[in-house]
């Protein structure tokens, strides 16, 4: 079980033309839904915590990249659309009383000024034991570790002491 006292951060991934930094900017608050992996549904359920720094990133498109930050802005609690019969992540062997698929709410913090790109991070040294580089990680919901995290908005422009938990 993770040390919650100590600062944790993740990494979103995300299709821009599903839902974008921008989109998730406009509406300043969305909760995180449709993960259908049980590992990364266990880090949104038990893991995560209020408060702990986000770095959204958007996946599957032409430049692949980290492109701002959100904070877990809640408790987690059941997905919804698990329940809904219309929906794309309906799973009807959840119930109301027995969820298979929980969410967390996710608030806008950041936008880059310009991309971190999954190639540039392919470039830095291999001691940061980050996930996303690491080959096959196809998990859209991952813990990030601090150095990554440093590192990250440090490329982005960003001063890591000014964004990160202590």
């Amino acid at each position: 079980m993770p040390d919650h006292k100590q600062a944790q951060y993740w990494l979103l991934k995300s299709e821009p033309d599903v839902f974008s930094i921008d989109d998730l900017k406009a509406c300043g608050r969305e909760g995180w839904d449709g993960v259908r992996n049980y590992q990364a549904r266990n880090s949104l359920r038990d893991e995560m915590r209020q408060g702990d720094l986000v770095i959204f990133y958007h996946s599957s498109c032409a430049q692949p990249a980290a492109v701002g930050l959100a904070k877990v802005d809640s408790e987690a609690q059941p997905d919804p659309t698990q329940f809904d019969p219309s929906s794309d992540y309906h799973d009807p062997k959840s119930s109301p009383e027995d969820p298979r698929w929980w969410l967390r709410q996710i608030a806008f913090v950041h936008r880059f000024d310009a991309p971190v790109t999954l190639k540039a991070m392919k470039e830095w040294e291999d001691d940061l034991d980050f996930p996303l580089l690491r080959r096959g990680n196809r998990l859209s919901v991952m813990p990030v570790p601090p150095a990554a995290v440093a590192k990250i908005l440090g490329v982005a422009g960003l001063q890591p002491e000014q964004w990160m938990k202590s």
